[in-house]
């Protein structure tokens, strides 16, 4: 079925290429697995268009959702997930170049739209400017990238003013429950991009993560699972109940970071 909608796609004079991500791309899926599918386009793909299309193969379509990227939302016939985003190829290799030759970091999920691209199975790609581009990024891990992603998170977690951690236990003080769970998810977007900088790793998002970092990375903190599933655990219990925890936490990545001596 998605082979003819991608046959359907590639026909459309304002794409480009099409790629397939998410576990679809790998060997990591079943017949329930959604489909992530990029489209890169140099204009505007009519939405009637696409709506002519999309119907032949959905019950469901969400067309033009623009929550975070500019996306179709559907449900395919066989009642699996599909969604397809639009980009701009030169939007989108800058945004990549930014990091990997650059070096510029961010708070989290530094390099995921590296990632993305350098795991993306080509489906269709007309001028093969998609294909050049994967191997433009399929480099080494840049020294200077890790180092600036550890010193700017390392400062977010907890040696800045307005670091999480204190954000965390501020919150946690006033039982403020919704603002405990944002600033966590925050102090995580950090600690990951850390972990998986060290690991000279991208960044593959966020589902699964503590789980690929137990399998796939070779430098972890210590206890680094059974301090992550205490802190969950004791979250809405009050300062006194993740101080400690949340000091572990933090004191265990220090000490990883210090080992590599990269100041």
């Amino acid at each position: 079925m998605v082979e003819k909608l991608f046959e359907e796609l590639s026909g459309i004079p304002e794409i480009e290429a099409i790629a397939l991500g998410g576990s679809r791309a790998g060997a990591n899926f079943d017949e329930k697995s959604d489909y992530d599918v990029y489209l890169y386009c140099t204009g505007d793909v009519d939405i009637e268009v696409r709506r002519d299309i999309l119907s032949k193969y959905c019950d469901v379509m969400e067309l033009g959702n623009h929550f975070w990227e500019y996306e179709d939302n559907c449900v395919l016939k066989n009642g699996i997930d599909i969604d397809i985003l639009y980009r701009n190829l030169d939007d989108f290799v800058e945004d990549v170049a930014s990091v990997v030759e650059k070096c510029q970091e961010r708070n989290g999920y530094t390099t995921c739209m590296w990632h993305n691209l350098r795991t993306c199975k080509v489906i269709y790609d007309e001028n093969n400017r998609l294909t050049k581009a994967k191997k433009r990024f399929d480099v080494s891990y840049p020294a200077e990238l890790k180092k600036n992603i550890i010193e700017r998170n390392m400062k977010l977690l907890y040696k800045g003013l307005p670091a999480y951690s204190g954000q965390v236990l501020k919150a946690a003080g006033r039982e403020d429950k919704i603002s405990v769970i944002h600033r966590s998810a925050g102090f995580f977007e950090s600690y990951f991009d850390i972990i998986f900088a060290i690991n000279e790793m991208t960044h593959p998002g966020e589902k699964r993560m503590v789980s690929i970092c137990a399998k796939e990375c070779k430098i972890l903190p210590e206890d680094f699972e059974k301090n992550i599933e205490e802190y969950y655990e004791n979250m809405f219990k009050g300062k006194n109940a993740i101080e400690g925890t949340l000091d572990k936490i933090v004191k265990n990545l220090q000490k990883v970071v210090d080992n590599l001596k990269l100041w």
